[in-house]
């Protein structure tokens, strides 16, 4: 038996905020949507040429604050092929949260506190 992952979800508090940074930040692209008929929900999937894997963006209509993400200790992870041009695109941002230089890697932060790893091409 083989598994295959399709794609992450995130709850976003402000959609097209959100559809924004990652198209700036990461390149993503809005590949589909799905909206609830009574508009309780709105779900964006963002993706790219490289990949097959899907972010889910979540917009839910009743949400009246921003998302509590604890610790934070979790994210996903983006492999850059031009690694410099990227850190600089993030810093120009003002989306860099860490930088752990020794390993050669970073992480920028969503609108609503997700981080999201960058790292250099696999050699």
């Amino acid at each position: 038996m083989n598994f295959k992952m399709i794609h992450e979800n995130y709850n976003v508090y402000d959609l097209d905020r959100s559809i924004a940074f990652y198209k700036k930040a990461l390149g993503l692209s809005e590949t589909r949507r799905k909206e609830s008929e009574d508009g309780s929900f709105i779900i964006v999937y963002m993706g790219s040429e490289s990949s097959d894997f899907e972010l889910e963006l979540t917009w839910m209509r009743d949400m009246d604050r921003p998302y509590n993400l604890g610790d934070c200790e979790f994210h996903l992870a983006f492999e850059a092929d031009d690694f410099e041009a990227a850190h600089k695109l993030h810093q120009e941002m003002e989306c860099i949260c860490f930088e752990n230089p020794k390993m050669g890697i970073y992480f920028i932060e969503d609108p609503d506190g997700y981080w999201l790893e960058i790292l250099p091409p696999k050699k």
